[in-house]
């Protein structure tokens, strides 16, 4: 049984989707019609579907997440360790894609 997906605003929506992530990896899942995100880490699968059908006007067929662990780093003596980060590969119904040269602030 599927339940009713929540419509979210334009603006909730930018807040999740931080940035694409454009290394050599994530050009080489284009081909197959996949696409990584920096995404807020308070948001769960659904909320990134609706998020990217909402920006991009595509349909998206699978969400992926993954929270990237921060590493530990000294700085001036000091011990610390970077933000974790949560990453999203989209993948998308066949005859979409995304212009990976958009920018989103």
């Amino acid at each position: 049984m599927k339940t009713k997906t929540k419509i979210i605003s334009l603006e909730r929506a930018f807040n999740i989707i931080k940035k694409p992530i454009t290394t050599e990896k994530s050009t080489n899942l284009q081909q197959f019609n996949q696409y990584s995100f920096v995404v807020s880490k308070d948001s769960n699968c659904a909320e990134i579907k609706n998020a990217i059908e909402t920006i991009f006007k595509v349909k998206v067929n699978k969400v992926n997440t993954a929270i990237l662990r921060g590493k530990g780093k000294t700085f001036k003596g000091q011990f610390g360790f970077r933000k974790d980060t949560k990453k999203a590969i989209v993948t998308l119904v066949e005859g979409n894609t995304i212009d990976s040269s958009l920018e989103i602030k």
